[in-house]
């Protein structure tokens, strides 16, 4: 199954500077570690909040978990990165109760599935 409404998906700013490359954040230091790894700058967010929408798109949900505020798609796949390689990724999306649009929540390395 694709992540719902994948084309309309929606990668805040605030999200991707503020916690996905922020690596003074206290949960988010270690994921702005790993996507700096693969080329991901603050000063050009706007790669990462691209990839990640490409990556809602393109790739399978793996899962789904009912929350108070609407369901969240767990996605996996490759994730296309600045320096050309291709790390396995997890993104998180939730459509909130009422809307039809799927957010990131957030992203971080996981294991490729063989």
């Amino acid at each position: 199954m694709k992540l719902p409404n994948a084309g309309m998906a929606r990668v805040e700013e605030a999200k991707v500077c503020g916690y996905l490359l922020n690596s003074a954040h206290r949960f988010g230091a270690s994921k702005a570690r790993f996507f700096a790894e693969f080329g991901f700058t603050l000063d050009n967010w706007e790669v990462l909040a691209i990839a990640l929408k490409a990556h809602g798109t393109e790739n399978q949900v793996i899962g789904v978990t009912e929350t108070g505020f609407g369901p969240r798609y767990e996605v996996d796949g490759p994730l296309a990165a600045p320096d050309g390689r291709q790390p396995w990724v997890r993104s998180v999306w939730q459509i909130d109760r009422g809307e039809i649009l799927p957010r990131l929540i957030t992203a971080y390395p996981t294991e490729a599935k063989s």
